[in-house]
């Protein structure tokens, strides 16, 4: 089961989340193309913060949530290291969710009275269905604005030459 944790929160499907994330420039994270009503920045803004929400009970996050601001108050990060940390802290955690998730007990707890009846599972479950939402979003964007490569797939055993 332990797998399944890391392929929903690092690698899973699409493709990994690093990849999703890497070589942008500051003007694509902040870039909304015609149509969209989130930039790159503000998708992930928005899911590294419900995920410190879910899986730290982040109160200043929470307060946020509390007070519907959902999103940052601008379409870009201040400057490319302000970027760059928004991923790291994303990634790492994401990493953080795979950690907890090895524990069985764990997964199986109540994960609160503000949720009766909801485990740490159902809310690991709901969280990795929400961040793949936004980071598809977030490869949406990318291909909107021309900047998307995909992940080169592995070739089958069957492709392999001997």
């Amino acid at each position: 089961m332990a797998k399944v944790w890391e392929y929903l929160f690092l690698n899973g499907e699409f493709a990994p989340r690093a990849h999703i994330l890497a070589g942008l420039t500051l003007a694509q994270v902040g870039a909304r193309p015609a149509g969209a009503p989130h930039s790159i920045y503000e998708e992930l803004w928005h899911t590294e913060m419900w995920q410190r929400i879910v899986l730290e009970r982040d109160a200043a996050a929470t307060r946020l949530w509390e007070d519907d601001v959902l999103f940052p108050p601008q379409a870009a990060p201040p400057d490319l290291p302000s970027w760059q940390e928004l991923v790291g802290a994303f990634l790492a955690s994401s990493e953080r969710a795979v950690e907890l998730s090895q524990d069985e007990a764990w997964l199986d707890t109540p994960q609160g009275a503000d949720n009766p009846g909801f485990t740490w599972r159902d809310a690991l479950s709901q969280l990795a269905v929400h961040n793949a939402y936004h980071l598809g979003r977030i490869v949406l964007l990318r291909q909107l604005l021309g900047c998307w490569s995909p992940f080169p797939k592995p070739p089958l055993a069957d492709d392999v030459d001997p």
